[in-house]
């Protein structure tokens, strides 16, 4: 294992921070660089896995830094952002229609339709710090209609 300049150790621990993956990396660092590293070096910047245990303390500090800038700065994507999200997939849904390609269509809008009812969203319904959630939003907040045990069932189906 070759020693590294500072300056490609920063390179690596900050786009681990970045959540790159380690082969990612090495084709960066490659490009870059022109170096070859392998996987395993690569991963021994990473205090988040068991070969960076015993990261520098310097290296620490820096990907902690750059992982909390990250995940501070992901508002700023666009593509983070659901309203952009849904438009996206609107000019997609579209262009797949005006195409003709209806399967592709019908998949995007199925798309926009979980984005919409907050398939992708890390929220417990039953939370008491939930909130309300309405008829209007799709959901009813309480079943329609209970079929009891005892009730009588038609024999033949109501058509």
């Amino acid at each position: 294992m070759a020693a590294l300049k500072d300056e490609v150790k920063a390179f690596i621990v900050q786009a681990l921070a970045c959540f790159d993956k380690p082969s990612q990396v090495v084709a960066s660092v490659k490009e870059q660089f022109k170096l070859d590293v392998t996987r395993q070096q690569v991963e021994s910047y990473d205090p988040t896995k068991y070969a960076g245990r015993s990261l520098n303390i310097k290296w620490r500090t820096l990907f902690q830094d750059t992982r909390n800038r990250f995940r501070e700065e992901t508002a700023e994507i666009g593509i983070a952002n659901r309203a952009t999200r849904l438009r996206l997939l609107d000019r997609m849904a579209d262009k797949a229609e005006s195409k003709g390609n209806l399967p592709l269509a019908m998949q995007i809008i199925e798309q926009a339709a979980k984005e919409m009812g907050d398939v992708y969203v890390n929220r417990r319904l039953d939370s008491p710090h939930a909130l309300p959630v309405s008829p209007e939003a799709g959901m009813p907040s309480r079943p329609e209609y209970v079929l009891s045990p005892d009730e009588d069932v038609p024999d033949k189906p109501i058509l």
